[in-house]
């Protein structure tokens, strides 16, 4: 077999904790998995967008971040030996006449697998960008749309621009690592957790941060170094001075080549059944924030209920001649010798 075509039973397009934790579910029941994903490592928007951030609704575990939860779901799956293949788009989805889907990405693997499970969150996650002349000159080394390590803006001179969750949880958990630290927004009016509004302006009434009631008008600077942004303010243009922009004015979700594999849609999301988590086409699921049914919470734990349910389904495409049997790991023997803990 060419070393760009495989076979296998389950393939799962999205690594993100959805995704990876359907790994697991599959695993349990002797289904071997390989994902797609377009992002260069597992984790999907949770690594990808906030991997420092706080994550406080997984159930046992009081606290963690986006990227400590990627982490230990690695490891949970380390045990079946998953096959990922990064940095690729899964790009076309074809019915074989023996059966089998085969999925192509955009550089050419192909994965011929019994079933196919969309993890793929809501699609892929473009940054809503500043109408700014030249702003693709800074990108990458002074202008960012996600804040991936904090490390990197320690000593930083920031702004940060938006009035959403994102802009603010920022200003706030960047304030001690910046040089100095800025916030600008075109009200002051804040769509943020009422919480952290609270925190923000108690660093703007300490001298912590500057608030500024502006639009950004032009980035100043040279060759990707950003010296300063004009903004627009009630008062007239003035410069505010800074060698790195944050720039938080929300995401926009492409669904990208999966609206063309030939599955209803509801508004860009997949319909399924609350039984299988099945779409409307034989073998194929959707688990995670990319599906729809009556009552659906985007929630990580949701997901993760989802894929339990979805595996059992898909035995039965893989396995049509076994029976299925539902076993605890808590007191299977068989199990616990799969996860290497017996």
């Amino acid at each position: 077999m060419s070393e760009n075509i495989f076979s296998t039973d389950a393939v799962v397009i999205g690594a993100g904790p959805v995704g990876l934790f359907a790994v697991f579910e599959l695993g349990l029941l002797d289904m071997e998995t390989h994902l797609i994903d377009i992002l260069d490592a597992p984790g999907g928007q949770c690594a990808e967008l906030y991997p420092e951030k706080p994550i406080y609704d997984i159930p046992g575990i009081p606290v963690c971040s986006g990227q400590d939860l990627t982490d230990k779901l690695l490891e949970q799956i380390q045990p079946f030996k998953p096959t990922f293949h990064l940095g690729q788009m899964a790009e076309s989805l074809i019915k074989r006449e023996n059966g089998k889907w085969q999925v192509t990405t955009d550089i050419g693997t192909v994965i011929d697998a019994t079933v196919v499970v969309i993890a793929a969150g809501g699609g892929s996650f473009v940054p809503k960008k500043p109408p700014l002349r030249g702003l693709d000159e800074y990108e990458g080394s002074s202008v960012f749309y996600s804040v991936r390590k904090m490390e990197q803006f320690r000593g930083k001179n920031i702004l940060i621009a938006g009035g959403g969750d994102s802009a603010l949880d920022w200003t706030v958990n960047l304030h001690p690592v910046a040089k100095s630290m800025a916030l600008v927004h075109r009200r002051d009016e804040f769509r943020a957790a009422p919480d952290t509004v609270n925190k923000m302006r108690a660093l703007v009434d300490s001298g912590g941060i500057d608030l500024h009631i502006a639009q950004l008008k032009e980035l100043k600077g040279a060759e990707g170094k950003l010296q300063a942004v004009s903004v627009k303010g009630s008062t007239g243009d003035y410069n505010i001075p800074c060698d790195t922009l944050l720039a938080f004015f929300g995401l926009t979700m492409k669904l990208g080549p999966v609206a063309d594999f030939g599955i209803s849609l509801n508004q860009n999301l997949i319909p399924v059944d609350t039984e299988k988590f099945e779409t409307d086409v034989p073998g194929i699921f959707a688990i995670g924030d990319i599906n729809h049914y009556p009552g659906k919470l985007k929630l990580i734990l949701s997901g993760f209920h989802e894929a339990a349910l979805m595996s059992q389904q898909a035995f039965r495409y893989v396995y049509p001649e076994r029976r299925l049997r539902f076993q605890y790991t808590t007191s299977s023997s068989d199990l616990q010798a799969k996860l290497g803990v017996s």
